[in-house]
């Protein structure tokens, strides 16, 4: 894939694969950027220890024998933003841990990562982008949905405080 740099007035960014090596630098961007929902909701490792504010270090290393494809948003050397694609088969692949740190929001990198993974998955050959959300989280749920992604349920598990919303992104809808 050629390079991919998002440019705006705060800077200019490149997104690019990260390694096994850098993820100490991208665990703690996951959890930095996630501990901002997991406040605001009054989430702790004790009351919603799956959640990506808590991720340990080990549990990123697993994702990464699973076949994670994951990326970071770069100011230099310097790892900003964050997220992971996974095939889960028939030219499906999951989105997860989008991140951007909550110094860097609000300039249009989180849509730069976003486009990325839908570049991503039309180079791999998919043609859908799954996420889970949290669908209190009505904020991120109407940003996705004003960047193409179309709401298709939910579903509650005893071991979360909150309702995971799913979403979609299909290449073939033109929106």
């Amino acid at each position: 894939m050629k390079k991919f740099i998002a440019e705006n007035f705060h800077g200019s960014a490149e997104i690019r694969p990260l390694s096994a090596e850098q993820l100490r630098q991208y665990a703690d961007v996951i959890r930095r950027s996630f501990a901002t929902v997991a406040d605001d909701f009054g989430w702790t490792r004790e009351s919603c220890p799956g959640h990506p504010a808590f991720i340990t270090d080990e549990r990123l290393e697993s994702k990464i024998k699973d076949g994670y494809y994951s990326f970071g948003c770069f100011a230099g050397e310097k790892i900003f933003g964050f997220a992971a694609l996974t095939d889960i088969g028939g030219g499906v692949y999951e989105m997860s841990r989008v991140s951007i740190l909550p110094e860097w929001r609000h300039y249009g990198y989180g849509r730069a990562l976003l486009d990325f993974c839908k570049a991503k998955v039309t180079e791999l050959g998919g043609n859908k982008i799954t996420i889970g959300i949290v669908e209190e989280n009505t904020v991120l749920k109407n940003w996705y949905a004003a960047n193409g992604f179309i709401h298709t349920g939910t579903k509650s598990f005893e071991y979360l405080p909150f309702t995971v919303g799913f979403m979609e992104w299909n290449l073939d809808v033109r929106r």
